[in-house]
């Protein structure tokens, strides 16, 4: 899969406006007869990875714990940007945190997916379903965190403790750095250099300085939403279960891509 490092970062970087079929194809002669995908795939097995880790049921209170300790930073920390802001430093948020939203995932989802699928590459077709996966598990629950949460904005309230449950407009977790550690964290597990697995964290990392920066969120905001953004990743790729749920099947039926789920309750 280092095949989909340079073209991952560059669709990132290039708002996913590139086709990556090109790159990750095996180009084929014409007398060579392009080999059929099959019906179906096993389970995602990552290439060299270590063991999946089953989450533990002390292991979120043990992150809740850890966010608590960070939140007593929160106030000091969005009083010094609101001292230190500066005109070119918001320019600069504003653009960074694009990262972070449909406009930059929502492409560089469709264009891994299309090469995938043009080039008939299981490997990057799957890596396309489960970057989708990961999006769409770590946007659902982040909604509903925040729906449960209800934190007021740094932008709307000088008390970093200020909570309205049921709230649309919420602050923790962040969704820009939800959303980009989940894309950060799906590519980076489907590619081996270290260089491109630092430059995508980098980014996920910079949208959520960027959102501070913005006084969209407090510190722990952030850091609660990198924490969901990984872990909806790292599930997608069948790394991690959760409570014993594993994570869905990235199928083939009829050359089109499918989900299959399978159940399995254990320890």
């Amino acid at each position: 899969m280092s095949r989909i490092a340079p073209l991952a970062l560059a669709l990132v970087l290039g708002s996913g406006l590139a086709v990556p079929g090109c790159t990750w194809a095996q180009v084929a002669s014409d007398s060579t007869p392009v080999r059929a995908l099959p019906d179906s795939l096993p389970p995602y097995v990552p290439h060299g990875a270590p063991p999946e880790h089953a989450i533990r049921w002390y292991e979120p209170l043990a992150v809740a714990g850890g966010l608590g300790l960070i939140s007593a930073l929160d106030q000091p920390m969005a009083d010094h940007i609101r001292l230190h802001q500066s005109s070119g430093g918001q320019s600069a948020a504003d653009t960074w945190s694009k990262f972070g939203t449909p406009v930059v995932y929502g492409p560089v989802t469709v264009g891994i997916l299309a090469g995938g699928l043009i080039a008939h590459d299981r490997e990057v077709t799957q890596a396309g379903m489960r970057l989708a996966f990961s999006l769409l598990l770590a946007g659902v629950s982040n909604q509903a965190l925040k729906a449960v949460v209800g934190r007021e904005r740094p932008n709307a309230n000088d008390n970093a403790f200020d909570f309205d449950p049921v709230h649309i407009d919420a602050s923790f977790p962040s969704g820009h750095t939800t959303m980009a550690f989940a894309m950060a964290t799906s590519l980076a597990d489907d590619i081996h250099p270290l260089w491109a697995k630092v430059g995508l964290y980098g980014i996920a990392t910079g949208v959520g300085v960027s959102r501070m920066y913005q006084q969209q969120h407090w510190l722990s905001d952030v850091v609660g939403g990198a924490v969901l953004g990984i872990a909806s990743a790292k599930f997608a790729s069948g790394r991690w279960t959760i409570f014993g749920l594993r994570a869905p099947s990235f199928l083939f039926k009829g050359g089109s891509p499918a989900i299959g789920w399978q159940f399995s309750f254990h320890e």
